[in-house]
């Protein structure tokens, strides 16, 4: 995209402008007024970045004055924030150091730019990502100074706001690692309004053609739901006004990514969607011991307007979200005869409820029950960071359980509060509570009946944790822990159960070695695991400790150090040795390169220059992406395939945009059906599908029970189009409910 060119002068009166955009705002805030550090921060920076230029083609000066105009203005945060903000790549992209702004800038702005410079760059483990360790980096630092993280929140949202001006395979790695990691970050730290608009513009780069469609569908209903607002709303407002209330009322728009998340999910169009909107109340109360029963006077003003839905109250007054986030939230039929939301807060819980944590300093609340919430979520944070070694995708999906879960509130016998993810089990809250009662935990009592370990927990449940000195800790517990804390320090338990059994397999391994004198380097120690499917050392010597994986003397005949693919043959794997005349290694296959969109050939007969994902199995249509491994392999996702996402998040750099070529061939692609059963009706899709539509069935199974019946079906199609055309033709079946593909 050709840029528009600017004189110089015209450029710095551009750089001036948004500067003074940022002091204007700060001026406005309630924070003291230091605008001479400000002012220095940014003469600083714009002399530090002279003559650098965005990908964009602007001065480079106009990201971090963007980057505290979001921190001072979107976040609510202060003049310390603003010149870490100002000075934020000062140390990465130029000659300067912490110490020099230290010397310049005092202490803290110092220990945060520190703070900000240290998240870019850097490996952990054999095969691990870049991004993974710069997202652990950040969060070791969000326990020095949150204001670190918050900071890094405004630059990544710069960064997606300008995202237009990257190569189509940054713009998926940026867009996928902001839906995978930062939305669900910010949404952790009560930044509601960041949180939503990160999720749309990661949705807009990843699925253009439905951002689109869903954008114009909501503005060509714009003017009905505008209508049906207005009378829903008149009514309220007006028993508001006789209440009294100083108040703000307005409809809040669900965004495209949600629309689009509930359509998919639900399997429905957007027509279907109902709650597109709901209405919010925020009104002013300068007394705050006040606002829950303010609260609760405005709930029972609207629910004599209109007949309330009964298990869509929530109360975030009683007890806040993690996050502290506050409201009471009711559903109540329309006029029009839909469910309505509506969002009741005071002008305090809605500045928090939008600008999370930040809020708090200005309402000066010092370290209440939210503060502590979140500390509590750092120490967890932490437990998973000193986790040695761990793997690039298993640590961020580990971290996902805490980011993205719902939250329940159980108590333990003392009537203490603890918040827990949705799913949480009785051996997580024991794990929670101390790393020796998981280990020891051997059943628990939830509202004083006895429930196995495994049991899962729903809010406000009483648990009791019984334990037993001969119990020890189980590889499965795993399966049915749902917290990252638990899962941390489960498995740090057993890798001290399993100690011995390492000791014991590392003796072996380097007695072999030495044996056959083969140096103990970490080339060969990455070829074994690789050979093996091993993730570390430590597995390899649990393996060969206990018996799993045996070293094979009788193998190491022509073995020689220039080839170490034969080290797979000095290994038999369960006891079973391994076939010499196994297929010699595959030979490299051209490098890709990963700036230009790859392009998929396929063809009739099967053979194409792609492997498909057994995850999502995407086809012809669909909207993909390749993942290239190290043998120059590209295997396709679907754009929304949660592992995608995961592959995005953790190795981005891998990640190469991918366009379908129109040729023939045939793909697998499965397809539910329900509906109301009767007498012909699996005659009748069978005939439709092989007869009429000349599809080839590869396998069907039905089941029917109490008068309604499931069916799943594999075909071979060419194309989504044929999916799409098929499920709407099995529709028209008379019984057929619903037809959906599942992938």
């Amino acid at each position: 995209m050709e840029q528009k060119k600017y004189t110089p002068e015209e450029e710095e009166r551009m750089v001036e402008e948004a500067f003074q955009d940022v002091l204007t705002g700060y001026l406005n805030s309630n924070h003291r007024k230091k605008v001479e550090i400000i002012e220095r921060a940014y003469k600083f920076a714009k002399e530090a970045h002279k003559g650098i230029r965005r990908r964009s083609g602007e001065p480079y000066i106009l990201h971090p004055i963007a980057v505290a105009k979001i921190a001072s203005q979107e976040i609510g945060l202060g003049s310390t924030s603003i010149c870490a903000a100002l000075l934020h790549d000062v140390v990465e992209d130029t000659d300067y150091t912490v110490d020099d702004i230290e010397q310049h800038f005092g202490k803290k702005i110092a220990q945060i730019v520190a703070g900000l410079t240290k998240i870019s760059g850097g490996i952990f483990g054999d095969k691990a990502s870049a991004q993974a360790e710069n997202f652990r980096k950040l969060l070791l630092t969000m326990s020095e100074d949150i204001r670190v993280v918050l900071i890094k929140m405004a630059d990544r949202l710069h960064n997606m706001r300008t995202l237009g001006s990257m190569a189509p395979n940054k713009q998926y790695k940026i867009a996928g690692e902001t839906l995978y990691i930062y939305a669900p970050l910010a949404h952790r730290l009560g930044l509601f309004a960041i949180k939503t608009e990160l999720e749309d513009l990661s949705f807009k780069y990843e699925h253009p053609a439905a951002y689109k469609r869903i954008s114009e569908k909501i503005k060509e209903s714009s003017e009905k739901r505008t209508a049906i607002y207005r009378e829903f709303s008149y009514p309220i407002k007006e028993r508001l006004k006789q209440m009294g209330l100083k108040y703000e009322a307005k409809a809040r728009m669900k965004s495209v990514f949600s629309i689009w998340n509930k359509m998919e999910s639900k399997h429905v169009p957007f027509e279907e969607i109902y709650d597109i909107y709901a209405m919010r109340i925020i009104f002013d109360c300068e007394d705050h011991s006040q606002e829950k029963a303010i609260c609760w006077n405005i709930y029972a003003a609207i629910t004599d307007l209109y007949r309330l839905h009964p298990e869509r109250t929530r109360d975030w007054i009683s007890i806040p979200k993690a996050n502290g986030y506050q409201a009471l939230h009711l559903t109540v039929m329309g006029p029009d005869g839909t469910w309505v939301e509506v969002q009741i807060r005071s002008r305090r819980m809605d500045d928090i409820a939008e600008k999370g944590f930040a809020a708090h300093w200005k309402y000066k609340i010092g370290e209440g029950d939210e503060e502590s919430e979140l500390n509590a979520w750092l120490n967890t944070i932490k437990d998973i960071l000193n986790e040695p070694n761990p793997n690039a995708i298993d640590f961020l999906d580990t971290l996902k359980l805490n980011l993205f879960a719902s939250e329940i509130v159980i108590f333990t016998p003392k009537g203490e509060l603890i918040t827990l993810p949705t799913g949480s089990t009785v051996l997580d809250v024991a794990f929670e509570l101390h790393s020796q009662l998981g280990i020891h935990c051997i059943a628990g009592k939830v509202n004083h009946k006895l429930v196995p370990l495994s049991h899962k927990l729903k809010s406000g449940d009483q648990v009791e944790v019984l334990t037993s000195q001969s119990q020890k800790p189980q590889a499965e517990w795993i399966n049915f822990l749902n917290t990252a804390k638990a899962k941390t320090r489960l498995r740090a338990a057993l890798r001290k159960a399993q100690y011995p059994a390492i000791e014991k397999g590392k003796e072996l391994y380097d007695a072999f070695l030495a044996k056959h004198e083969i140096s103990p380097t970490n080339e060969i120690a990455t070829k074994i695991l690789g050979q093996l499917k091993l993730h570390n050392k430590e597995e390899l010597f649990l393996h060969l400790g206990e018996g799993d994986i045996i070293l094979d003397d009788n193998l190491v005949k022509g073995f020689k150090q220039s080839s170490p693919s034969i080290l797979s043959k000095l290994f038999r794997i369960g006891g079973n040795k391994k076939d010499e005349n196994a297929e010699e290694e595959k030979v490299p296959r051209p490098k890709i390169n990963k700036k230009e969109t790859y392009i998929l050939h396929y063809d009739e007969h099967g053979d194409a220059n792609f492997l498909i994902a057994d995850c999502c199995r995407p086809i012809p249509g669909d909207e993909v992406l390749g993942f290239v491994d190290e043998n120059n392999e590209v295997t396709i996702h679907s754009l929304d395939c949660p592992r995608a996402q995961s592959l995005k998040a953790s190795y981005g750099p891998n990640i190469v945009s991918t366009k379908w070529e129109t040729t023939k061939g045939t793909f697998l692609a499965h397809i539910h059906i329900e509906g109301l059963d009767r007498m012909g009706i699996l005659h009748e899709l069978i005939q439709m599908i092989s007869s009429h539509l000349a599809l080839n069935i590869r396998r069907l199974d039905i089941e029917a029970e109490n008068e309604v019946f499931h069916c799943d079906l594999t075909v071979l199609v060419e194309d989504k189009k044929v999916v799409n055309d098929l499920c709407s033709k099995v529709k028209k079946i008379n019984g057929v409910k619903q037809a959906n593909r599942i992938y």
